[in-house]
């Protein structure tokens, strides 16, 4: 292993930077991430803290989580989450922060605990970086990782199973081989022990398991590893071929009657907004990627092409309207509530949130066969900038009452199971209603954690914001607190009885404030004490927004916004890359590989005084 010195160093760092973070179009910086990350095997106890939230909540398995969302593991306990095509494993009492999750940058806060790290692709100029209490470590190859830190911060080792990458610390920089293990002591300075990669634990040994699963799923034949879930479809379906859309994925098992997006809830999750949580164990892939079909009597998801990282989009659907951008739809009998449907291979998908044209067009033509990007443009045209709907009244399911699902509004922003409370429609009761690319309805506090989820007993002792973290890049800026309207039916109390001061996201409790009261272990989301925007302070008083006024708010700000995009020049569409087996780190368990004759150990004292400090250090 060679040191380098802290200029060198320093003078890598920016480089990194500058490979890092290229220039680009504030379009395209104000797009969505393409990912997400699925937490998608829970074994035990495992909990999840929702950005903004104070509180933690026991994991639901397909809930996205993005930036700013934290995961904990309980004593005895196990979790499997995945970014795209890399799987992160979490060992007991193992706790991670999402600091960046974008298109280029994968960011992990590792608080405590033991994670292995399998990154099966790496392209060319991103990071992938994790950050401990006293140091952070880059991985800059495909391979298997292995990262430990104790719970006083002090000390963190790795494991490089195979690939290579970078620690940085205490003003330092090393590069570290395969086949090795690191133990880096101290926080201020670093000293190192090298030597050979021990043998698996019980951990590692389940690990390699479940790599194995993944190499095995027949699945990826059909679609990429960059599809999160292809790893669980062959347990729950089979694969058909069918004349218009080739390879189709049936599920096995479903009730009579079963369509896409009836079993589940929705949630507001930013920058996205609302998005489907299916409840389905092989719900992830299917929801989010790709188009469903109603073939032979029966719901087939068509898979789109097997190109790098699809783009993630958080529902495949398209709303009802009425008589023009309504906020519910009326379907007579009293009933008034919202109602969409699943999008067909040959239907475009137009999001319901702020993005470019050229993210329109990648996430349709990642996600289906059978739509080119002429059909693309010309949809997003008629219908994001000249406001013509007329043109998606031709989706395939619009008129289709077994494909449409509709409920009521208190259902839909409480994050309530939809199929208990679906509301059947009939054929005429749908005829002359209006498919709209969202449902512009704003969440309540209730919106951002499902329903049904229960405060979590098991949680860190310490707040991972309260943890120091050794970064090499800045974090992302944390998502501002979440906004909603007074309007919730869950977790609320009346206006009088919430306190005037309340901590500001994800920090710790400022001298003065009051903490929220708890309800049965659960605290509603506030906005933080310095917000003026008039959607969270709600002008004189503190009241959040009336339900139409949070609506009229948010139709003006997407369409300043998306005015603003529509005003740059269009882009030359370039096609994204195929994906193939060789280009992702697919091999036999390594625990079932020879092992390797060891290697001469190494001992390194810390540096001498005067050495160049790590100032990128610091206390989120």
């Amino acid at each position: 292993m060679r040191k380098f010195g802290w200029l060198f160093a320093l003078t890598l760092f920016f480089a990194a930077l500058l490979v890092t973070f290229p220039k680009s179009t504030a379009a395209q910086d104000e797009d969505p991430p393409g990912r997400v990350a699925r937490l998608n095997y829970i074994q035990g106890s495992v909990s999840y803290q929702v950005s903004g939230d104070q509180n933690w909540v026991q994991a639901d398995p397909n809930r996205p989580l993005t930036t700013g969302d934290n995961l904990w593991v309980d004593r005895d306990s196990r979790g499997e989450f995945h970014i795209g095509s890399t799987a992160i494993r979490m060992a007991s009492e193992t706790g991670i922060s999402f600091l960046t999750l974008d298109d280029r940058t994968i960011q992990l806060q590792l608080a405590q605990g033991t994670i292995e790290v399998h990154l099966r692709h790496l392209n060319p100029g991103e990071a992938f970086e994790i950050d401990t209490p006293n140091l952070s470590f880059t991985l800059t190859h495909s391979g298997e990782y292995r990262i430990e830190t104790d719970p006083n911060g002090a000390s963190s080792a790795i494991v490089v199973r195979e690939g290579e990458g970078e620690v940085t610390g205490g003003g330092d920089s090393w590069a570290l081989r395969s086949g090795q293990q690191y133990v880096f002591q101290g926080t201020e300075t670093l000293s190192y022990d090298a030597s050979s990669a021990p043998g698996f634990d019980d951990f590692e040994d389940w690990c390699q398991s479940r790599d194995d699963r993944e190499n095995q799923a027949v699945s990826a034949k059909y679609v990429s590893r960059d599809v999160d879930g292809y790893y669980d479809l062959d347990d729950y379906g089979d694969w058909r071929t069918d004349p218009d859309y080739g390879a189709i994925w049936v599920p096995r098992g479903v009730a009579v009657g079963w369509a896409p997006y009836h079993f589940g809830h929705w949630v507001y999750v930013a920058p996205w907004g609302w998005t489907w949580v299916d409840e389905e164990p092989w719900g992830f892939a299917p929801f989010h990627y790709g188009r469903w079909a109603f073939v032979g009597g029966y719901w087939g998801w068509v898979p789109g092409p097997v190109v790098v990282r699809p783009v993630y989009a958080p529902a495949l659907v398209a709303f009802v309207g009425g008589g023009g951008f309504s906020l519910s739809v009326s379907f007579g009998g009293g009933f008034s509530g919202v109602a969409w449907f699943p999008l067909g291979p040959r239907d475009v998908y137009v999001p319901g949130y702020r993005c470019s044209p050229r993210y329109v067009q990648n996430v349709n033509i990642t996600n289906t066969r059978v739509v080119n990007v002429t059909q693309v443009t010309n949809v997003y045209n008629k219908v994001v900038i000249n406001r013509n709907t007329t043109v998606i009244n031709n989706y395939t399911y619009a008129r289709n009452e077994a494909a449409v699902t509709a409920v009521s509004r208190e259902t839909f922003v409480n994050a309530r199971p939809v199929s208990a409370a679906a509301v059947r429609v009939t054929a005429q009761q749908i005829q002359n209603v209006r498919p709209i690319e969202s449902a512009p309805i704003a969440p309540t506090r209730s919106s951002y954690v499902s329903s049904t989820a229960r405060p979590a007993m098991a949680k860190p002792a310490t707040p991972f914001e309260q943890r120091p973290v050794v970064a090499r890049l800045s974090p992302a800026v944390s998502r501002p607190a979440p906004v909603y309207t007074n309007e919730s039916r869950e977790f609320s109390r009346p206006q009088s009885a919430q306190p005037q001061n309340v901590p500001p996201q994800g920090g710790a409790q400022q001298q003065g404030s009051v903490q929220q009261p708890s309800r049965d272990g659960y605290r509603p989301f506030q906005p933080s004490p310095g917000t003026s925007a008039p959607q969270a302070a709600g002008g004189k008083g503190g009241n959040a927004p009336s339900q139409p006024q949070m609506q009229q708010q948010l139709q003006q700000q997407q369409q300043q916004t998306q005015g603003q995009y529509n005003e740059r020049p269009n882009m030359k569409f370039t096609p994204p890359p195929k994906a193939n087996e060789e280009m992702y780190d697919v091999h036999p368990p390594l625990n079932q590989k020879q092992a390797q004759p060891p290697k001469q150990e190494e001992h390194h004292a810390a540096p001498p005084a005067g050495k160049g400090k790590e100032e990128n250090k610091k206390e989120k």
